[in-house]
């Protein structure tokens, strides 16, 4: 009897063990040493690296405003304001030059006032009013401007003062979208132009690592490779590295897209918090993402990469 209970005990395990598998797979990428004793420059003490340390130039934010060290430029004439098609925004305002113009929350429309100055006007330089027409496709009579603390007048687009961003250096680029949560680029009708919808999770193809998961804002979804997920998945990104990689929380398997459903599931961590995972491996995203698309904590003390649609990390070392 005894030897038919342990025959039947053992068996048990091995189809749970068996069941978890299937569902997670036992896929686990090997901590490079470097990796484990933190080497580089970029790697913090606890493996997650410092956003000043890493991020790229679109994401500095020790002054707040997103451009630390900018140095102030002479305020360029705005020209022809045109209309611009960007493939995540939709329809942008730009200046003659083809630079994005932006709106700032902290401002007010009605009356229109710009609470920008200081450091936040190097980093965000006002748009002049004086020679600012409007081309096709905008409303001229949204056209306007406001008197600055400084006595210069900015240009607003329906009451909205008018920005541009020191980082965008090329026609198009779109750097200050969503930094600090309270900049965003202006639609031809003064109000934000915002990402489209996008699932809890979904995939989106990146220039240089392919196909990878984002999250509903279009943020890089990223993996630890000291995390664990099978047997079970387990965090080990707690305290002062949850704070810069916030974990992803729970998401409906119906909102995602094109992400594989095997191990899309979500777990408790040793804080109490519930996080999403992807083939069982918990996710994160980088709070020196500050932007979506950006993918700056893309190898960070090589330890952090980006999550394909099946849950591996991308460009990580072979185990």
């Amino acid at each position: 009897m005894k030897t038919s209970w342990r025959s039947a005990s053992l068996a048990a395990t091995a189809v749970s063990v068996m069941a978890l598998t299937a569902a997670c797979g036992s896929e686990n990428v090997t901590t490079p040493s470097s990796a484990a004793q933190n080497v580089g420059a970029t790697a913090a003490a606890g493996g997650y690296g410092s956003i000043g340390a890493t991020a790229s130039a679109s994401t500095g934010a020790g002054n707040g405003y997103g451009a630390d060290g900018q140095q102030a430029a002479a305020a360029e004439p705005a020209g022809q304001l045109t209309v611009a098609n960007n493939p995540d925004l939709g329809k942008v305002l730009s200046d003659g030059a083809g630079l994005t113009l932006y709106r700032f929350d902290a401002d007010t429309a009605n009356p229109p006032k710009s609470n920008c100055d200081g450091d936040c006007a190097t980093a965000w330089p006002p748009v002049p009013a004086n020679d600012a027409t409007a081309g096709a496709g905008i409303d001229k009579s949204l056209l306007g401007e406001v008197t600055r603390t400084d006595g210069t007048k900015q240009l607003t687009i329906g009451g909205w003062p008018a920005y541009r961003y020191a980082k965008d250096v090329n026609a198009g680029d779109v750097n200050g979208q969503g930094v600090g949560g309270k900049w965003y680029a202006l639609a031809p009708d003064g109000k934000k132009a915002t990402l489209a919808s996008l699932p809890g999770l979904s995939v989106k193809k990146d220039a240089k690592l392919g196909d990878i998961v984002v999250d509903k804002n279009g943020h890089t979804v990223y993996r630890f490779l000291k995390d664990k997920a099978w047997p079970k998945s387990v965090s080990n990104c707690v305290g002062a590295c949850a704070e810069k990689w916030p974990a992803v929380g729970i998401v409906s398997a119906n909102d995602t897209k094109g992400v594989e459903k095997k191990g899309l599931m979500g777990f408790t961590r040793s804080d109490g918090a519930k996080q999403m995972t992807v083939d069982c491996w918990p996710i994160y995203t980088f709070s020196g993402d500050t932007a979506a698309g950006q993918t700056n904590g893309q190898g960070v003390g090589g330890t952090w990469y980006a999550v394909s649609p099946e849950g591996k990390a991308v460009g990580a070392p072979a185990a």
